[in-house]
């Protein structure tokens, strides 16, 4: 019997559970460890922030629907792995043993690295669910009186998506209140140009988006290097390529959004072969640690380098198509391990991504996420709105019904040329 536990049900995890249960043999078990029970659609965070979604709308109980499939939960989170002796350790004190074990934990969240920057802070956030709730307190008082706003993400984040679209979903529901033209609006990143999302750029994501930006009066800051941030203040320098000093800024604002880096979490932050410095997970191509060959990693706790030189340290987003490649991936090397073969799956990790602006969107596909590229598209209009209505739908539905995908799932993505593995090679033998 071997036992397979997963840390972590994000987006990753939770599927992860649900693929890797099938390849399991019936003697074998699968637990999955979590702060608590609950599941939260995490894309949907922005409209929870503006008050299009409640909290309930895009949550969902997992105690039910991993019983229901005979996996284990254990909702006391975990305080420290220890993969010399193969255990976890549990935030109640207990320890958990594992023969295989699959990190995906996501990130912490790393305000701490500048003054005033997140929740505790003067800085609105949409990373979790909690966030979104308090940012919708904050931007109900912004209704009342109106005022700049500030929205963007700090140097050393990964993932640029949600800044964009956030943007412009304050900028609708804005205009739908007859607030905007009260309202100034400035982007701040760290990006290079505006559309890079930590890619270089997919298709021309840099002139869709500049043009969303200018058609809704929306001004940007880009090599932006935000030192403090103060009640109603933010302070940021704007760099040249050498990373020199530009531009000093000091930005009021009324209200204010800014994604923070991201770091590995602290239950595997500074274990020597299992981290790098930032304590994110390194991987071999099969979604494998070196060091600790039973342990996988999967989501935006792996470590990916950063896509070209910039200015200022910018990480590569960890996007949701891709996540789930990693996770089939794994899934099958796991499975072939209890078969006693060799791990042979290596994920594609294209991307498919939808930014909602709100009532239209930006849409793009890059196979592989990281350039060079096979595919290199994107695509703008109102049809990407209602892609994301449907897929957050799509999406809640397989987690509530323990399912990792659909016939008409994989049906679509043949059609589309979308896959999520590579041709599955078996390696040399050594």
């Amino acid at each position: 019997m071997s036992h397979v536990v997963i840390l972590g049900a994000g987006l990753g995890g939770t599927i992860m559970a649900y693929e890797v249960k099938e390849k399991l043999r019936r003697e074998d078990r699968l637990t999955v460890v979590n702060l608590g029970t609950a599941y939260s659609f995490v894309p949907s965070n922005p409209w929870v922030a503006v008050g299009w979604r409640e909290p309930q709308d895009i949550t969902v109980d997992l105690s039910a629907v991993l019983a229901k499939r005979g996996i284990g939960l254990r909702p006391e989170g975990a305080r420290r792995v220890h993969p010399k002796e193969n255990r976890i350790e549990l935030n109640d004190g207990s320890f958990l043993d594992y023969d295989y074990l699959v990190i995906a934990t996501g990130p912490d969240l790393a305000f701490d690295e500048i003054p005033g920057l997140g929740p505790n802070g003067f800085t609105q956030s949409i990373c979790h669910i909690d966030h979104a709730v308090a940012a919708k307190t904050q931007f109900d008082a912004l209704l009342k009186k109106p005022g700049p706003i500030v929205v963007g993400a700090v140097q050393g984040a990964s993932c640029y998506g949600p800044a964009y679209e956030f943007a412009f979903i304050l900028d609708t529901a804005l205009r739908r209140a007859r607030k905007r033209d009260q309202v100034p609006m400035t982007f701040v990143t760290p990006e290079p140009y505006i559309g890079h999302l930590g890619l270089d750029g997919v298709g021309d994501t840099k002139g869709l988006i500049e043009s969303a930006m200018r058609e809704r009066h929306i001004k940007w800051i880009t090599n932006a290097k935000v030192t403090r941030v103060e009640a109603g203040k933010m302070f940021a320098e704007e760099v040249n390529e050498d990373g020199s000093v530009k531009a000093s800024h000091e930005l009021p604002f009324s209200f204010s959004m800014m994604l923070p880096a991201f770091r590995g979490v602290p239950a595997v932050a500074g274990i020597e072969g299992l981290t790098n410095p930032r304590g994110f997970i390194s991987i071999d191509k099969y979604q494998r640690n070196p060091a600790f060959p039973n342990v996988f990693a999967i989501g935006v706790c792996v470590a990916i380098p950063p896509v070209g030189k910039t200015p200022l340290p910018v990480g590569v987003p960890k996007t949701g198509f891709m996540i789930e490649s990693m996770v089939t991936a794994t899934a099958e090397n796991i499975g072939a391990l209890l078969k006693g073969e060799k791990p042979k799956a290596v994920a594609t990790w294209n991307a498919v991504c939808l930014a909602d602006f709100g009532d239209e969107g930006i849409a793009f596909v890059a196979q592989p996420q990281i350039p060079p590229r096979n595919v290199n598209w994107s695509s703008q209009g109102k049809w990407v709105h209602a892609a994301k209505a449907g897929f957050e739908k799509y999406f809640l539905h397989k987690v509530r019904q323990g399912k990792a995908d659909t016939f008409y799932e994989n049906m679509t993505l043949d059609i589309l040329g979308i896959k999520k593995l590579k041709d599955i090679h078996i390696e040399p033998a050594e």
